[in-house]
């Protein structure tokens, strides 16, 4: 867990999420999940019926490994809070790095918090994610 005397509004944590994203891990997602929706999976439906360049990853995935950096980050059991936006589809091949911001550190119900920005770029530096976080922390 976070200890508010290491730590201050501005600090970032960043950590590569994955490094060339294979097809094999988004369909191991698929089945772990049972979203077998064939724009992950079906590269002849997701090119000629659907139009896209490739299979894509599920929106879950990403987030999911953004929750484990951030997990790693603050500690198991410490997020209060999670949500993202999924701005850009996350595509084979793809390294993802993700980076948590702390924008504010607070009391919420007789605890002290750190409210996280949170974004998980592509090799491109293009955002694939954004989402926000709060976290107990140690006074």
């Amino acid at each position: 867990m976070l200890k508010e005397s290491e730590i201050k509004i501005g600090d970032t944590h960043t950590a590569t999420l994955v490094e060339d994203l294979k097809r094999t891990q988004i369909v191991q997602y698929a089945g772990a999940s049972g979203d077998y929706n064939p724009l992950h999976t079906d590269e002849i439906f997701t090119t000629q019926v659907a139009g896209y360049p490739s299979v894509f990853a599920h929106g879950m995935l990403s987030m999911g490994l953004t929750g484990t950096m951030l997990t790693n980050y603050v500690g198991d059991g410490a997020l209060t809070k999670y949500g993202v936006r999924f701005t850009n589809q996350v595509w084979p091949g793809d390294t993802l790095t993700s980076t948590a911001t702390i924008i504010d550190i607070r009391e919420q119900d007789g605890e002290r918090v750190v409210d996280l920005q949170i974004e998980t770029t592509n090799q491109n530096d293009i955002a694939v994610i954004t989402g926000n976080a709060t976290a107990k922390i140690e006074s």
